[in-house]
């Protein structure tokens, strides 16, 4: 907690995460009181930085948001801010489960390295798929940056304003198609490349399959890295993630906001149809004209007096509404792996996304299903509520960029963020199933790296429902929304109830650690309170 609570305020933010707090930033220096109130006794919603290992306590880790990589630059140079960053370099890594010799992808800064293995471990026909999709994609990503710091049109007039007239038709069919379409179209010639770019593009974060529309969507999101040094990677924050939020909450301070944690929200008062104020947990009251959810869309939706809402916008935010599909291994290393397909002269994987993907054993000799079946099938088993047997898995590392993370010790921090788990499970719960499931990843693992296993030093598990609990995000759901919904069909930034509005990932321009939501959602603020 930091400072005393007011009666009353020009605006109340709920909720602490990054958005919030850029807003708070935003109003605060346009001469307005602002007061953020916190649920959780940290700042930052999922870009924290904590200390989650009970057997290794001093070593810290990002729990929630791992990366930082869609942040607009244009968003940190109108804050006047600088957050830390590091390039990953390799920053994707893509094993197969075999010894020497074995296909692998090491991707990074050195590009003739990387066409070097597209073309001797896959085909030229990949290298040349690979280039030619980049290169459509840059110029989607010059093309649409403007409209992620402005208020969302719909599909065809965000393309029609933003986008040069030849990619026009390919932004409309990308945001609306699948990811396992758009990728179709570039005559990739290895279902593991395709499978890869699917995944971590394409469905992180989603509770969707490759087939499913709007999986494009998050696919074009996930490609929007333009932070300076980037190279259109996605980037790992010195000091943990939660170096973001706290540079946003200190920036807010210093314009003179108030931001208190351990302060639920459990209302917002109305008086004939407009803002009133806020009810904390333990009946205390702030008034205020105006009351910003920087929550997720559904906690602020429960926060509101029923039917309060416009009833077109409360049926379609229903529409939409999923539960997460994620699982998070927090793991604590006494080591660093070592995988057998990667030859010892090989620079260091550690710091990349590591990608170990269903159907990987089948291009080198093992049994199996090809990569794009069985990522179709580890979708069905998900939809039918069971874990897969084979999940998605992108593993990461980071103390080896970033040391400041590590203990007195030397542990390295490490995750296993796994894609797609169901909620809910069918026939058992995840309390009886977790300890198994998790040795089960482990041995997954040990196929590309034998011997990680007698490396953890300890492993603190989040469910999707366990994300829900620590992170307070209904459903679990790490985008708050699905990123399959884009664009004006995401939350509106105001919500039809006058004073009331909305600001968190699940508004424009999508769920990820951006800052944009903050920003619109202030300035649109900022306007109407424009005489």
């Amino acid at each position: 907690m930091s400072g005393e609570l007011p009666a009353r305020a020009d605006v109340v933010i709920v909720g602490a995460g990054h958005n919030g707090l850029v807003s708070a930033v935003l109003l605060a220096r346009a001469g307005l009181t602002v007061v953020v109130l916190e649920a959780a006794e940290v700042i930052g919603g999922a870009t924290r930085t904590e200390h989650p290992f009970p057997k290794v306590p001093g070593l810290a880790h990002s729990t929630g948001s791992y990366l930082l990589g869609l942040m607009p630059p244009e968003l940190l140079a109108t804050l006047d801010l600088r957050i830390p960053v590091l390039r990953r370099d390799p920053h994707y890594f893509l094993p197969t489960p075999g010894g020497p010799g074995s296909p692998y992808l090491l991707m990074g800064s050195d590009r003739a390295a990387t066409r070097a293995q597209l073309a001797e471990f896959f085909s030229p026909a990949d290298l040349a798929a690979d280039e030619a999709m980049q290169a459509e994609l840059a110029d989607l990503r010059e093309d649409l940056a403007p409209a992620w710091l402005a208020e969302p049109l719909p599909v065809e007039e965000t393309a029609e304003r933003y986008l040069r007239p030849a990619l026009r038709q390919v932004f409309l069919d990308l945001v609306r198609g699948s990811v396992a379409d758009y990728l179709a179209r570039f005559g990739f010639r290895s279902e593991l490349l395709v499978s890869m770019y699917a995944v971590t593009d394409g469905l992180s974060g989603l509770t969707a399959g490759p087939d499913d529309p709007g999986t494009g969507h998050n696919f074009l999101v996930h490609n929007m890295c333009r932070l300076p040094g980037a190279d259109g990677t996605w980037m790992i924050a010195q000091g943990g993630m939660g170096t973001v939020s706290r540079t946003f909450a200190e920036a807010a301070r210093a314009a003179g906001a108030t931001i208190l944690t351990g302060t639920p929200v459990t209302a917002i008062t109305l008086a004939q149809g407009a803002a009133e104020g806020v009810v904390l947990a333990d009946g205390r009251q702030v008034t205020a004209p105006v009351v910003l959810g920087a929550c997720d869309p559904y906690r602020l939706m429960g926060l509101l007096p029923e039917g309060a809402l416009p009833a077109d916008l409360t049926a379609r935010m229903a529409g939409v509404r999923r539960t997460g599909t994620t699982l998070k291994v927090n793991l604590a290393l006494t080591g660093l792996p070592r995988f057998s397909c990667l030859p010892q002269e090989a620079p260091s994987p550690f710091g990349s996304t590591i990608h170990l993907l269903p159907g990987s054993a089948s291009l080198v000799g093992g049994a199996g299903e090809p990569p794009m079946a069985a990522l179709r099938g580890m979708w069905e088993q998900v939809r039918a509520g069971r874990l897969p047997v084979e999940p998605t898995i992108e593993w990461y590392l980071h103390t080896t960029v970033d040391p400041s993370l590590r203990d007195a010790e030397g542990h390295h921090s490490s995750a296993l963020f796994v894609q797609s788990v169901p909620y809910a499970l069918t026939g058992t719960t995840w309390e009886q199933a977790l300890p198994g499931y998790v040795e089960h990843l482990v041995g997954i693992v040990e196929r590309y790296a034998p011997g990680t296993g007698d490396l953890i030093a300890d492993a603190v598990p989040l469910t999707p429902p366990g994300i829900e609990a620590h992170f307070g995000i209904t459903g679990g759901h790490i985008h708050h929304v699905d990123n399959t919904v884009s664009f004006a069909d995401r939350m509106p930034y105001a919500t039809g109830v006058p004073g009331v509005y909305a600001g968190s990932a699940g508004c424009h321009p999508a769920g990820s650690v951006i800052g944009a939501a903050g920003h619109n959602a202030a300035r649109r603020i900022l306007t109407d309170l424009t005489p």
